[in-house]
């Protein structure tokens, strides 16, 4: 009896895990005798704020279902937020829309919008890699740029843009920001700007966002910004992000969304709003990050690393013009894990991406060991 065929799976559009790869160089480092210093990975360890542990805590007797445009409570911390720290403009509820972590919007945003094959999706030739598995995810083709302006629009649909950068810590200043965004909108083609670094800007260019007046002119069409609480409020476990711009598309997106049943968790969306309404611990989070930032900064230079970018962010990229496997193999040695820049595109082959994420204690172990 011939077996049921079996459905095609969406795997067979994605590249490898790349994550994996860095698997043998971890094992090296957990190897070293005072442990391993895992600076590979942005993954908050600091404490959740007490203001929004108390809102969560106070959300607990929720047994109905959450809804998936968020709280009016919440829409309200999201579009006043927005307003406060963006400067955008004539902000509502319609164009406002929790997510379920800003990872998820990225992956599925492509295959929400309609997308695939034939259409095509672009973002920086250095980038976060979940917008081309997005793009694949879909169907569609994936387009690596340099300049979003030397893109042939044919068949573009989506154009990423990403500021502050992952990995590499670049900000985008507001003529480059305004230069895509009009470009973009002669082109018709939807701009979705990942902003989820904006508050952790250190040097150089303040981070602006792609919907401030001098940006996109006061008027959210065809713009759309993605912002996530997992670094400036700690909160990755909580999967608490949103978007906010172009009321019609997010709309539609809330739509599809509902009969996905794609809903943040009613306590989170209380939590999201204690954090959105509490500017306090932003600084306080940004305090301890700068002082990391300083000394993981002045360690790598004193060993021969040059810091290319990383104005913002939670990262310093890093060279010694040499293949970035040498230097992550070389750094695994002394029990330090940093991730390949060629995980982030070929154009990052002789770069490291360096978090300091990890706790004081252990960013003081690696400065140690790097002397």
């Amino acid at each position: 009896m011939s077996q049921p065929a079996r459905p095609r799976s969406a795997l067979s559009r994605l590249p490898a895990f790349p994550w994996d790869r860095l698997e043998p160089y971890k094992a090296t480092a957990a190897a070293h005798p005072d442990g391993i210093v895992d600076l590979s990975v942005g993954t908050p360890v600091d404490p959740v704020p007490e203001v929004i542990r108390r809102a969560l805590a106070g959300a607990a007797d929720r047994p109905g279902y959450p809804v998936v445009r968020g709280t009016a409570g919440l829409r309200d911390a999201m579009v006043a937020w927005s307003g406060r720290r963006l400067g955008a403009r004539g902000l509502t509820h319609g164009h406002v829309l929790p997510v379920i972590g800003s990872k998820e919007f990225v992956a599925w945003l492509p295959t929400q919008l309609g997308l695939g094959a034939g259409d095509r999706v672009a973002f920086p030739r250095l980038a976060y890699p979940t917008y081309e598995v997005g793009a694949r995810l879909a169907g569609c083709e994936p387009v690596p740029y340099d300049d979003p302006a030397a893109l042939d629009p044919a068949g573009l649909r989506l154009l990423w843009l990403n500021s502050p950068s992952n990995p590499t810590g670049r900000v985008l200043g507001i003529a480059e920001l305004r230069s895509a965004v009009a470009w973009a909108r002669r082109h018709g083609v939807l701009v979705v700007s990942d902003e989820c670094y904006l508050e952790l800007g250190w040097e150089g260019t303040e981070p602006v966002s792609a919907l401030h007046p001098e940006v996109c002119g006061g008027e959210p069409d065809g713009v759309i910004a993605v912002h996530s609480l997992s670094k400036r409020s700690n909160l990755a476990g909580y999967r608490a992000a949103f978007a906010v711009g172009d009321a019609a598309v997010l709309g539609e997106l809330l739509t599809l969304r509902r009969h996905g049943g794609m809903m943040l968790p009613a306590p989170v969306q209380e939590a999201m709003a204690a954090a959105l309404g509490d500017d306090a611990h932003v600084a306080e989070q940004r305090a301890r990050y700068a002082a990391r930032r300083s000394a993981l900064r002045a360690a790598l230079l004193a060993r021969g690393f040059r810091i290319e970018h990383s104005e913002a962010s939670l990262y310093l990229w890093a060279t010694r013009d040499e293949p970035c496997w040498d230097t992550v193999a070389d750094l695994s040695k002394l029990g330090v894990l940093v991730a390949p820049g060629e995980f982030y595109g070929r154009a990052g082959e002789r770069c490291v991406r360096v978090a300091f994420t990890a706790t004081d204690e252990r960013v003081a172990e690696a400065v140690r060991r790097l002397s």
